[in-house]
């Protein structure tokens, strides 16, 4: 299984300071070549350490809303599919679930129109109960210094360690935390595959 590099770390850095630097900059901070930039955030892209490149927008200063932070308390086995309807809202900027069945999200609306809000995205019948809160601060620290790769094993779903492996099935690219898991996975991949 592939472990970071300090050359992927740097380009991680330098892409959470800025992800519009050109990859002939990051190139020269990091001491490699641009393409070797290009290959390398294209695999971090494909392990799934590299999501997305956005922008991180103040959307209260471009609504007419406040800040407001909603802690939703659903009941058991709701959580999945309330969190993506919560997610698609216009006015909904971070979501986060919790173990605990609850759902909180960041939002910038006017607080008389929260209760609105959650009823257009999800059926109240499987909410318990929600809070409000305005926010008055948020920060984002996207920091990778001391990370390391830890993927879910595509088998049982645990944390695939260093001696992990790593296989390409079909052009996707597979992590799995022993060979036990590989090998069961690509039997009955295998298995799925012929009798389609």
């Amino acid at each position: 299984m592939h472990e970071l590099d300090e050359t992927d770390l740097g380009i991680l850095r330098l892409l959470v300071a800025d992800a519009r630097r050109p990859y002939s900059e990051i190139a020269d901070q990091v001491d490699v070549s641009p393409p070797t930039v290009s290959d390398r955030v294209e695999r971090l892209e494909e392990m799934g350490i590299i999501e997305r490149f956005t922008l991180d927008i103040d959307r209260s200063k471009l609504s007419n809303g406040v800040s407001v932070l909603i802690d939703v308390d659903l009941r058991p086995g709701a959580v999945g599919d309330i969190r993506h309807r919560l997610a698609e809202l216009e006015q909904v900027e971070h979501v986060f679930a919790a173990a605990d069945a609850s759902v909180v999200m960041q939002a910038t609306v006017h607080e008389d129109e929260v209760q609105a809000m959650l009823a257009d995205a999800i059926d109240v019948e499987k909410v318990i109960q929600y809070d409000v809160r305005l926010l008055a601060e948020s920060f984002w620290n996207p920091e990778v210094d001391g990370a390391e790769f830890a993927p879910d094993c595509d088998e049982c779903g645990n944390t695939v360690t260093s001696e992990g492996e790593s296989v390409r099935i079909d052009g996707q690219l597979h992590h799995f935390c022993c060979s036990s898991c590989r090998s069961n996975f690509e039997e009955r991949y295998q298995q799925l595959k012929e009798s389609t």
